[in-house]
């Protein structure tokens, strides 16, 4: 108890979102810290999410599983038994109050909160802040929203004009504020992939020493399982297959977290941008790179579809949490995809915009090179 926090630890997106955690470890704080970003400051308002931390979660009545410990419920409460990584947590969760007030109860040391940023991006939803899967930079005083499908684009359009001077204003989640005619950002880590640190080699003294180490160990421990796995003697057995799916996992931690001020030289907009272009990201099998004028109400609707795609873990929560307690909706999440519509439609609409259609993985300067005349 003796690492538990004095004073409630509070969090404040950009004055639509407050998170307060009552009870928290210095460590609970942190993993809450990396979650969401450098935005700590005191609330001056009730705020919208509280977390608090308990040493045991107390049940009311018997305890029911809902798949195989992934999650539970009592007569009252519908508690999360799998976190990052799959790793066992317990954190209870109203299903039925997210987007709105709520109060989260989380066993301490559970480290990272399941589903906290969508439950973030929801409740600004609420709070006249639009979340859109996107990245945003101003280059030559101009605002520049890119957005689409997950690993479109959007994050190597970010890193080619942050090689030519842009400043950063969000990553993975972005903000449309007034109506869409202002961007704001969660300012979390900049996730960083090995193939695009070797595509843009500028980038590779930005991070740490042991980053690169851990780099080249996952690397070279990677190639060695690829060679392992189709050495002739090994191809066709059972170990072979094994070495073969364990190859994907290993890929997947090449890659790195990096804050956006160091990647930026310290060029970083925590007050957000005006939006003055749309970029909408699509790979394609094909050369060239194309970049051809598109409606901003199109890329609304697929938008919000992409958005949606993003928060499938908090929607199939949300279902097993249905399941539990059917007569207790969530207006919120029931109606989430009219009320993502209505507002990208109303924030895109006649804006102007422009689609970059390229090969994948891109020619990350090459990308930069195609927009900027369609940037002025």
């Amino acid at each position: 108890m003796a690492d538990t926090a004095a004073r409630p630890v509070d969090f404040d997106l950009h004055g639509a979102v407050g998170v307060r955690l009552l009870g928290a470890s210095a460590s609970d704080a942190a993993a809450v810290r990396r979650q969401l970003g450098p935005i700590e400051r005191p609330l001056s308002r009730p705020p919208d999410i509280e977390i608090e931390y308990v040493d045991r979660l107390q049940s009311d009545g018997p305890v029911r599983a809902i798949g195989r410990d992934d999650a539970a419920f009592d007569r009252s409460s519908f508690v999360l038994l799998r976190g990052r990584f799959k790793a066992p947590v317990r954190v209870a969760i109203p299903f039925d109050r997210v987007g709105g007030p709520c109060r989260i109860v989380a066993e301490r040391g559970v480290g990272t909160i399941p589903l906290l940023v969508p439950i973030v991006n929801l409740t600004a939803l609420g709070h006249d802040l639009l979340p859109i899967h996107a990245s945003a930079f101003v280059h030559d005083g101009r605002g520049v929203l890119v957005t689409g499908w997950a690993k479109g684009g959007k994050s190597e359009v970010l890193l080619a004009f942050a090689a030519r001077g842009a400043s950063y204003v969000g990553d993975e989640w972005v903000y449309l504020a007034d109506g869409g005619a202002r961007m704001v950002g969660l300012p979390e880590p900049i996730r960083l992939w090995d193939w695009q640190l070797r595509a843009m080699p500028e980038f590779g003294a930005r991070i740490s020493r042991s980053q690169r180490a851990r780099l080249a160990t996952t690397r070279a421990f990677g190639a060695a399982i690829g060679g392992a796995a189709g050495a002739p003697v090994v191809r066709r057995t059972a170990g072979g297959r094994t070495l073969r799916r364990a190859r994907p996992y290993v890929d997947r931690q090449l890659d790195v977290q990096v804050p956006p001020a160091r990647l930026f030289d310290g060029r970083v907009l925590a007050a957000g941008a005006t939006l003055d272009r749309v970029v909408f990201v699509e790979s394609v099998d094909t050369l060239p790179i194309v970049v051809e004028p598109i409606e901003g109400t199109e890329i609304a609707r697929r938008m919000v579809h992409s958005i949606r795609h993003e928060w499938l873990d908090l929607w199939t929560a949300y279902l097993k949490w249905r399941y539990a307690f059917p007569d207790r909706p969530n207006a919120h999440l029931e109606g989430l995809e009219a009320s993502l519509s209505e507002r990208l439609i109303g924030a895109l609409a006649g804006r102007p915009a422009v689609v970059l259609r390229h090969p994948y993985p891109p020619d990350i300067p090459a990308l930069a090179d195609a927009l900027l005349e369609h940037l002025g």
